[in-house]
């Protein structure tokens, strides 16, 4: 079980109580919210109250997160790419197309899987379904990160990603040509008030921050670094989008009409960086980009000649 506390500032005063919490919980669905308040589990000054109360400055809210229904999350004999191992800390690369932790009809393939059938010892924090799991990539999204083996690793790795201190770099190949060399996109991300399923630029969301740096220009698209200074849901994706220059391939935010035969968007997790939860020493690691990067590069380096 884990409980949660805000204190309702200025710039949130009149937002629904569903709203605000689906804010806050990106990682959330609507549904599940509205369910958790419905169910009780949701308190504003110690009082229950429905999903449409309008938020007033200094309420107090209160958010009980029941432990999720116990799943048999399996070991399975999945191939990792394993780039540093110790007793506290493993730093994988995750393959485009593979699942980080099991969720509502996604129970075993995933990365989960394969840790649990390479070591036995992973952190508990996060319960059942997510052992050792302190942050995520999308499925589609391929790369570097790193997993807790145990609670005091998960705890300070987490305090990292908490104050932002980690370093966080993206390889990403967006549509159009970027004229600025470099630039910051500081735009807030919260749920899409329409599409639930998305993650949108609105004006209550959760402040968001990505800079970016220009690799190479392509045919009809760039080839950019970026650099997360916050860690939101499909932070990089939809920011690139809200500039016109959605990633390539990415079935939500991009373009209808794809130019390549691709599995998702091209973004991959090539540099991660922080301080070992043990020894205090900064440790940074990189991965080359797969070969599904690769191979459409080469196609748009062959067309720009």
């Amino acid at each position: 079980m884990e409980n949660k506390q805000f204190i309702i500032e200025q710039d949130s005063t009149n937002l629904r109580l569903d709203v605000f919490l689906s804010n806050q919980l990106e990682d959330k669905s609507r549904s599940y919210i509205q369910n958790l308040i419905e169910e009780g589990n949701v308190k504003i000054n110690g009082a229950l109250k429905k999903s449409n109360y309008k938020l007033r400055i200094n309420d107090e809210v209160e958010i009980t997160i029941p432990e999720p229904i116990g799943l048999n999350i399996e070991p399975e004999n999945i191939p990792l790419d394993i780039v540093y191992e110790d007793a506290d800390v493993i730093v994988v690369n995750k393959p485009q197309g593979m699942v980080v932790h099991p969720a509502a009809g996604v129970y075993n393939g995933t990365l989960v899987n394969a840790l649990l059938n390479h070591c036995k010892d992973l952190s508990g924090i996060n319960g059942v379904a997510r052992p050792g799991i302190v942050h995520r990539i999308d499925k589609d999204t391929s790369g570097i990160l790193v997993v807790a083996k145990n609670d005091n690793a998960h705890n300070k790795l987490a305090e990292q990603f908490k104050d932002h201190s980690m370093t966080r770099s993206y390889v990403a190949l967006v549509e159009g040509i970027l004229k600025n060399d470099e630039g910051t996109i500081d735009a807030p991300l919260g749920r899409h008030p329409v599409e639930r399923v998305k993650i949108a630029v609105i004006k209550d969301g959760r402040r968001a921050v990505t800079h970016y740096k220009v690799l190479e220009r392509l045919k009809n698209t760039t080839l950019v670094e970026c650099s997360l200074e916050t860690g939101r849901t499909h932070q990089i994706r939809v920011h690139m989008a809200h500039i016109g220059h959605p990633l390539v391939g990415d079935p939500v935010y991009g373009y209808k009409k794809q130019r390549f035969n691709l599995d998702g968007q091209m973004l991959h997790a090539k540099k991660l960086g922080f301080i070992h939860p043990k020894s205090g020493e900064y440790i940074e690691f990189q991965s080359e980009l797969p070969d599904y990067f690769v191979r459409v590069l080469n196609i748009l380096r062959n067309e720009f000649k």
